[in-house]
């Protein structure tokens, strides 16, 4: 500019200065304005018929119904559609029809399983598939004690 005075090295770190300046605000004006976009998950959860994270089926008798309440929400940014299989000391015992959910759209439902073996420590899984996978997306597990 016109009348600007110093030397060579003012006249660079002032521009510098002033290019960095802009820099920062224009990284700041974009760091506020721009969508924060999440990471695509599922929420998968089970619950006691009392609406929480206690009171599950401990101990049933050889073909006594256990019941659980299992949730899913879908924070995929897309429709997916989930299915759960229930499975009772490794065999298969149930399965939850195909659930199609849009983005952040849940699905809440009772899931019954039957114990056919006496046993202790039998392990109860419940297994979240995304259409289309083989493998189970993600895993929940109880322990139960089976009597006769």
């Amino acid at each position: 500019a016109p009348g600007w005075e110093g030397g060579i090295w003012d006249k660079a770190l002032s521009i510098i200065l002033v290019v960095s300046i802009a820099g920062a605000v224009s990284t700041l004006g974009y760091t506020v304005i721009s969508p924060k976009i999440e990471k695509p998950f599922t929420e998968f959860y089970i619950l006691g018929l009392s609406g929480e994270a206690t009171n599950y089926p401990k101990e049933l008798m050889v073909g006594e119904e256990g019941k659980v309440i299992a949730s899913i929400i879908n924070h995929e940014h897309k429709l997916v559609t989930y299915r759960v299989e229930v499975m009772v000391d490794g065999v298969k015992n149930r399965e939850i029809e195909p659930v199609p959910l849009k983005h952040n759209e849940k699905w809440e439902g009772i899931v019954v399983f039957t114990p056919h073996r006496v046993g202790n420590s039998q392990k109860v899984e419940f297994l979240l598939y995304k259409q289309g996978q083989n493998e189970a997306y993600q895993r929940l597990h109880l322990w139960l004690d089976v009597i006769e």
